[in-house]
């Protein structure tokens, strides 16, 4: 079969299983399965790069739950095999020996331990478990699921033009995330993505870090950024160690995984783990980050606990607040960050927003923010979003008490046709070339309402209002029925983890809990 009919093919045969319900879960369903067929892949390098080390290689996955071993239903030559996996002998051997196995744990027939991670055990083995712990099995129909696999099973990974074929389609998955409901977080639009690393401009030798990563997008924009750059091996060991991303989210740290390994990554330094979790004074030279690129999650809010891991003057119950602090604590000297932030940032004046703008401009050197249209990411929420350029430098003639010199504001418009974006018509990479162009000749536009430079003074006099260069008008939105009812329950859940935060500052305030009155 065709690669470029695979995901068409897939989707049409899950629509027939009563066990899925929703994009979501048929996403989550083919990426399992999808991981497994590139970790096969992977294995085989690996156990040639053993063999010509004169080692041999041992899969962490017991042999005969390996995917070689289990998936296929026809030999190299092509030929029929005969003891294939299906309807409920293959429901019954995924279910219950090769889930709890990858999982960790015996299989329900006791013929199978669970595979062991220990702190020895190395990453690119590690990685199995961690995707397992939580992702879900949904498929009922045991018929339904071979032939499913046996479409994927067409896919020659070991074929390069095949594999990059198979590499764009799974990022097409990745952009369908933007209208599956609540996955739709984990996704950045691509042209976002690329321009912001295609500004970072990030090197062989440096490492560029996503501390909240989804499915890994800046972190493959920054891989495709580094390919052209590889000329001798020792490029391309650095090219190997080149990401590092960080998702506590299973389903979207599975999709990041696929996403790197897919990409050229033979041993993925992504990990499973809470970012925020850490105490900022964990974090010395050897965890610095020469570029950071990301999209923190925002509109959301953490427990106390968490807040408690930072200086009590940045304490946010915002995770985007927290993120930042985060993202300066982790840029190397020297370091490049871009990070898409929501307006409620750049105009806010509570304690730690205003704290955390000041020491940006005071420890920083922030000379940029691309202020982008309003609904870059719909359908999943209509709350503008900007990108902050900024370096973990003291910018050349920066005024005493600053690191900043001066910030440019730019307004970047609908292109010409749109009014807005959607799921069908997607913000693309060209959309960012009237921000290319002023780049690099930077200069006031439209009296400076679409572009205008602030010295840090200035900013510091206005109580940090990064607010600047405002869209004239609200921009108007028209959208599908089912994209305004997407946006409604959105807009209800931010609303809800406001006045949530409002209620447990008076709880606290007054020493009783709402629920006792």
């Amino acid at each position: 079969m065709a690669v470029g009919n695979l995901v068409k093919s897939i989707q049409q045969k899950m629509r027939q299983d009563a066990g899925i319900n929703g994009d979501a879960q048929r996403i989550e369903q083919m990426v399992w399965l999808f991981f497994l067929k590139v970790y096969d892949a992977q294995e085989y390098e690996w156990e040639i790069d053993a063999e010509d080390n004169g080692e041999t290689y041992q899969s962490i996955i017991p042999e005969d739950l390996r995917w070689r071993n289990w998936a296929p239903s026809k030999d190299e030559e092509g030929k029929a095999i005969g003891d294939v996996l299906t309807g409920e002998r293959l429901l019954n051997f995924v279910n219950n020996t090769l889930f709890p196995v990858l999982q960790g744990k015996e299989s329900v027939d006791k013929q199978y331990k669970g595979i062991k991670v220990t702190r020895e055990t190395k990453r690119h083995k590690a990685i199995v478990q961690e995707v397992f712990k939580e992702v879900n099995q949904y498929m009922k129909n045991g018929t339904l699921l071979r032939e499913i696999i046996d479409i994927i099973e067409d896919v020659d990974l070991m074929d390069t033009e095949e594999s990059h074929q198979f590499g764009d389609i799974y990022e097409s998955i990745l952009s369908d995330l933007q209208s599956a409901g609540h996955a739709g977080e984990f996704y950045t639009p691509r042209a976002v993505t690329n321009f912001v690393i295609e500004q970072l401009n990030p090197r062989l030798g440096e490492q560029v870090g996503d501390l909240a990563c989804g499915t890994g997008g800046f972190l493959v924009s920054a891989l495709n950024h580094l390919a052209d750059q590889r000329d001798t091996a020792e490029d391309e060991i650095k090219f190997q160690k080149s990401v590092i991303g960080q998702e506590w989210k299973p389903f979207p740290y599975l999709l990041g995984v696929t996403n790197i390994m897919l990409h050229g990554i033979k041993d993925p330094m992504m990990y499973h783990m809470d970012s925020l979790s850490h105490p900022m004074s964990d974090y010395m030279e050897e965890g610095k980050l020469h570029v950071i690129a990301m999209n923190p999650p925002f509109g959301g809010a953490t427990d106390t606990s968490i807040s408690q891991n930072f200086k009590a003057e940045y304490r946010s119950s915002e995770t985007a607040d927290l993120f930042m602090v985060l993202i300066m604590q982790r840029l190397a000297e020297n370091g490049r960050a871009g990070v898409v932030l929501p307006d409620g940032f750049l105009f806010g004046t509570d304690g730690p927003k205003l704290a955390i703008k000041k020491r940006m401009l005071q420890e920083f050197n922030l000379h940029t923010i691309v202020r982008m249209p309003t609904s870059v990411f719909a359908p999943y929420t209509s709350i503008a979003t900007n990108i902050l350029f900024f370096n973990n430098e003291k910018a050349e003639d920066a005024p005493e008490g600053f690191a900043t010199k001066e910030t440019w504001f730019y307004r970047l418009d609908m292109p010409e046709g749109y009014k807005h974006f959607s799921k069908t018509k997607r913000m693309l990479s060209d959309h960012f070339n009237p921000v290319r162009e002023w780049w690099n000749n930077r200069q006031e536009l439209e009296n400076g309402e679409k572009s205008r430079c602030f010295t840090p003074q200035e900013l510091m006099d206005l109580q940090c209002n990064f607010d600047q260069c405002k869209f004239p008008k609200e921009e108007e939105e028209i959208l599908s029925p089912e994209d305004l009812i997407t946006n409604y329950k959105l807009r209800r859940k931010e609303l809800d983890t406001k006045i949530d935060r409002t209620l447990s500052k008076l709880e606290d305030m007054l020493g009783i809990k709402i629920e006792e009155l």
